[in-house]
């Protein structure tokens, strides 16, 4: 849905004249609807051109002669509203985004929990809008350092990290874990020398088998019903509620305490924050979150 998976960025308009197929205003308000039924989305008049440039791909693909046809085998066809979600989402991401989300998991959520003698029971962390999966392999670089570096390093850890995202594309490439070796560029020093990150060449990097095990990547519509029932240790939801109205993100983010464990902590994203009143949440840091206990 750091990205972030549901990210839409703005580009320049085109004048009708030069579209390869009609766009009328009715096709765009129509789009815009289903994207915000489907999704949550709110695509706002500037984002016309952009909804345009990308379902054109899928005009051509499809052998469509305008946008009124695609509305209807939108209609007529269910398959095609993954097809429809993918090519309207932008993602935007990268490893360690945003640092010091990362330095505070560190400092407060992974080093106290996973370092003791007989490490923990149980550990979860779910990575809401996970993108590429730049974002999840962040967080079990994170999370592995800890337990190999703990006092009792040869400790059973259950740790686990779930990484969701509403585009199907994306997920498949977090899946792979394959990635281009200028990626890592703001990985800390010492988290890609312990994860052979470093002094990579230019040929892509397939992250560690240690890291793999830990992620678990799903398809999720953060909208609709949620088959987990947690509870979560911590949640990154970053850079994805910007794009839904205001009741979207308040049922969200209430949702977000329901599932979180006392204690929990939820990071956003930099320009987020939250709208009203969310009663057992507590702002204790720069777009981080605390569940009361």
């Amino acid at each position: 849905m750091p990205r972030t998976s549901l990210a839409v960025a703005s580009v320049p308009a085109a004048g009708a004249g030069d579209r390869e197929f009609a766009f009328s205003d009715e096709d765009f308000r129509d789009l815009a609807a289903i994207a915000h039924r489907q999704t949550g989305i709110v695509l706002a008049d500037s984002k016309r051109q952009l909804v345009y440039s990308r379902l054109c791909r899928r005009l051509r693909h499809l052998g469509l002669s305008d946008f009124a046809e695609y509305r209807r085998r939108l209609a007529d066809d269910p398959g095609e509203s993954e097809a429809f979600i993918n090519a309207i989402s932008t993602n935007l991401t990268k490893f360690f985004r945003e640092a010091h989300h990362f330095e505070h998991f560190r400092t407060e959520v992974a080093e106290p929990l996973l370092r003791g003698a007989g490490g923990r029971r149980r550990f979860r962390v779910w990575s809401a809008g996970c993108s590429t999966g730049e974002e999840p392999y962040s967080i079990a670089i994170v999370l592995r350092h800890a337990m190999r570096v703990g006092k009792n390093p040869d400790a059973h850890h259950d740790a686990r990290v779930l990484a969701t995202d509403i585009d199907t594309d994306v997920l498949a490439r977090g899946a792979g874990g394959e990635y281009p070796a200028d990626s890592f560029s703001e990985v800390p020093r010492p988290y890609r020398q312990a994860f052979g990150l470093d002094n990579t060449g230019d040929e892509p990097v397939t992250m560690d088998a240690s890291l793999r095990e830990l992620i678990t990547f799903g398809q999720l519509n953060l909208i609709e019903r949620w088959p987990m029932r947690g509870p979560f240790d911590v949640i990154f939801c970053r850079n994805v509620m910007i794009y839904f109205d205001a009741p979207t993100k308040a049922t969200l983010i209430s949702r977000f305490i329901d599932i979180l464990a006392p204690g929990g902590f939820l990071y956003i994203g930099h320009s987020e924050s939250l709208l009203g009143s969310h009663p057992g949440l507590k702002l204790i840091g720069r777009t981080i979150y605390r569940r009361d206990a």
